[in-house]
């Protein structure tokens, strides 16, 4: 992986030194309240877990993420899986040196697992779990973390959980009660006074002085040895002292972790793994819309992963990419993912000079931080989906997570928000429609010109036709829904035409129904028929394959594919007008008197027209005229068929129409005299009859009756065309 290039030394050093003052404090804080599930004696340990995890990740997971601008550290998620998974191991007799062995393990096991998605390129599945899954989350989360906080902020001893604590108020302890609220309300009223320095650090400095100013009154309050309202000595500020020794410790312990216990990391490890990978590529979405960047999702999973290992190493917890500190980096000034560096280089920094500092934190005024931090996690705006019936289901699916998550763990809270997100999104396709526009034969027509008898066939049989256009997805959910849709129709239509082309998805189930559709249509010798199937959905499957492989399709059978609705109704129509014995002769060329424009017409006139016309043969796929082209004539078709097609571009063209035997094309310029607006194209071998204008107008001069005839002839069959459209549009408005 290449390292990033220093382009703004200035702006990183700046963000970055902004997005330790944030980070850092909630570092301190998430590790307190993990370690604090152990007692007071180990609470220092906590803050300084914190402040290595901050470090080891903000240096790792910016050097071989590459994020720009992105500030990783430990955040809420982490705190709130570790400190569950310890208090579940705590509660099970597990000893504590083994439990800090299996919380380092967790942390480590989290990171193979990020590195292991980024290597399977799996960064784009997890941007897409829902939003009501991550919403119900984080709002679990905060209600989670601030259960958690208000203990410490009342000061009550180790083992008593909130509605304990909320239930003892005799022992509270009022000096760390103040402390939190100033902290509190410090942070939250500091970004109406400036926004130079991060609320946080305000904060955490006014909960400082409230403890020190209080200290005044109560000695007993400056004394650090046994003082359970303080971090406590961290010992060690150059790595020899009591928490490396029991980093070693904790790992002498191996032998003694069970195969069972092992085991037990596993899902809480997935767990973490996933939340955290959600949290750092929701924090790099955001950024990428206020930078106008672009992250990449696979690689920055893999720096995350190698940051957690990292801190596990070093005996540091597990983090991810916040949002909360990044936004800070970014006002900062910073320009590349340097100043996620300086981030971590300069909170190891501040352990080594300033342990002595971080020693006198008050405990409560982390826990007022993270109180805040919780409150802030709470998706409010989730309570505007109450007001509307539409959204009410997707409300109960964030509350169902909360509520698991406080109740039962995150890990189920997860597992129940995507099983009823799943289970909602099912209910929504099966509640919309299958059927896009269902038509018959005799309301909508093919592009293909028919004579006024024929059409006055297919306004008569057309109705033997079903046209469906269907949409969405064709599964289970909706397979019935198809199957009652189309029941009235499979007992009195001859084909059915279903239009492909909107469908997203279809199943084993939906592929069985269309079987029993293509068996039923068969008994009558009807046709089941399909136009314009996918060549990919968006699953990536070759649906005219997939058809295939299930048995649907057959070269023998009832099952017709057309590449548009247009052919496939071209087709219906043929043979509807076939079995009307219209079509009969269809191999035969015809003779001037059988064209519909001069039926009735006498046979001396009919010669002498014969002698101003050309016959013309044109080979299949010839072009007789092209858009721009100059010409007067008017063409008849013996025998074949032309279609007209407008260019678009040298690629692509739309079809107008198709012109079968007996009709007449190019009228257009015979009328006006100016250049062809479109091009013809013979689709098969075709026979045509070539009249010019200028031959026209000779003949007419000694045939005026039948001049005339034939210019009435051409506007009755141009104005019978144009009825058969309005009709076709009206039913389509409806």
């Amino acid at each position: 992986m290449k390292l990033p290039k220093l382009e703004n030394p200035g702006g990183d050093f700046w963000g970055g030194l902004a997005a330790m003052m944030v980070a850092l404090p909630s570092a301190i804080a998430y590790g307190v309240t993990i370690y604090s599930v152990f007692g007071g004696a180990h609470v220092a340990m906590g803050a300084l877990a914190g402040i290595l995890g901050a470090t080891a990740i903000g240096i790792v997971a910016s050097t071989f993420g590459g994020t720009k601008r992105l500030i990783s550290a430990p955040c809420a998620p982490a705190a709130a899986v570790v400190s569950a998974f310890a208090i579940e191991a705590a509660r099970s007799g597990t000893p504590v040196d083994t439990t800090l062995l299996l919380l380092t393990l967790l942390g480590l096991l989290a990171g193979l697992m990020q590195v292991l998605f980024g290597v399977l390129r799996l960064g784009r599945l997890i941007k897409y779990m829902p939003y009501t899954v991550v919403s119900g989350y984080l709002s679990g989360v905060g209600l989670i973390i601030i259960g958690s906080q208000v203990p410490k902020l009342l000061g009550t001893p180790k083992g008593m959980y909130f509605w304990a604590s909320l239930a003892a108020p005799e022992s509270w302890r009022w000096q760390g009660i103040v402390v939190g609220a100033v902290t509190i309300v410090v942070m939250v009223g500091a970004p109406r006074v400036t926004k130079a320095v991060p609320a946080a650090i305000l904060g955490l400095m006014a909960g400082v002085a409230a403890y020190f100013g209080l200290g005044l009154l109560d000695p007993a309050l400056l004394t650090l040895q046994g003082n359970t309202l303080v971090v406590g000595a961290l010992g060690g500020g150059g790595g020899s002292g009591s928490f490396f020794d029991g980093l070693v410790v904790r790992w002498s312990a191996l032998t003694e972790v069970s195969l069972q216990q092992l085991q037990m990391l596993a899902i809480p490890a997935l767990t973490l793994a996933v939340l955290l990978s959600i949290d750092t590529l929701k924090s790099c979405v955001v950024l990428d819309a206020l930078t106008r960047s672009r992250h990449d999702s696979n690689r920055e999973l893999i720096g995350q992963g190698l940051g957690n290992l990292a801190s596990g190493a070093i005996g540091g917890i597990p983090g991810a990419g916040t949002m909360g500190a990044t936004l800070v980096n970014v006002s900062g000034g910073a320009s590349s993912s340097f100043s996620g560096m300086i981030e971590g280089m300069l909170s190891l920094l501040v352990f080594l000079l300033l342990t002595g500092l971080i020693s006198w934190v008050p405990v409560s005024a982390l826990a007022g931080l993270l109180i805040v931090i919780g409150v802030r996690m709470i998706d409010r705006n989730s309570l505007q989906y109450l007001k509307s019936r539409s959204t009410i289901l997707d409300f109960l699916v964030i509350a169902a997570v909360i509520g698991t998550a406080l109740t039962v763990s995150l890990i189920a809270a997860s597992g129940v928000g995507i099983v009823l997100a799943v289970i909602l999104f099912i209910r929504e396709q099966i509640g919309g429609s299958i059927i896009r526009r269902k038509l018959l034969g005799n309301e909508t027509f093919s592009k293909r010109v028919r004579t006024h008898a024929e059409m006055e066939i297919l306004t008569e049989k057309g109705s033997r036709a079903a046209i469906v256009e269907l949409q969405g997805s064709l599964f289970f959910g909706t397979a019935d829904q198809l199957y009652r849709t189309l029941e009235p129709d499979l007992k009195t239509r001859d084909f059915l035409i279903l239009d492909m082309r909107r469908i997203q998805t279809v199943d084993v189930t939906a592929a069985h129904l269309l079987e029993q559709i293509k068996d039923m249509l068969a008994e009558r010798n009807g046709f089941l028929i399909f136009s314009q199937i996918p060549d990919n959905l968006p699953s990536g499957r070759d649906l005219q394959q997939y058809f295939g492989q299930v048995g649907l399709l057959h070269s023998d059978g009832p099952v017709r594919v057309f590449p548009t609705q247009d052919d496939a109704l071209e087709w219906v129509e043929d043979r509807i007008i076939h079995d009307a014995a219209l079509l009969r002769d269809e191999e035969i060329a015809l003779e001037l008197h059988e064209v519909e424009l001069f039926a009735g017409r006498k046979e001396q006139t009919l010669a002498a027209l014969e002698q101003c016309m050309e016959k013309r043969h044109v080979a299949a796929g010839a072009t007789i005229f092209s858009r721009g082209d100059a010409g007067d004539e008017l063409f008849l078709i013996r025998l074949g068929a032309v279609r007209i097609v407008l260019p678009l571009s040298d690629r692509q063209s739309h079809h107008l129409g198709t012109f079968g035997r007996g009709a007449f094309f190019g009228e257009m310029a015979f009328l006006d005299g100016d250049p062809r607006s479109a091009n013809a194209v013979a689709f098969v071998d075709t026979e045509l009859y070539v009249l010019s204008r200028r031959a026209f107008d000779t003949f007419a001069d000694e045939h005026k009756k039948l001049g005339l005839r034939l210019m009435e002839g051409i506007a009755s069959v141009l104005a019978s065309r144009l009825r058969y459209t309005n009709a076709e549009l009206r039913v389509l408005e409806s």
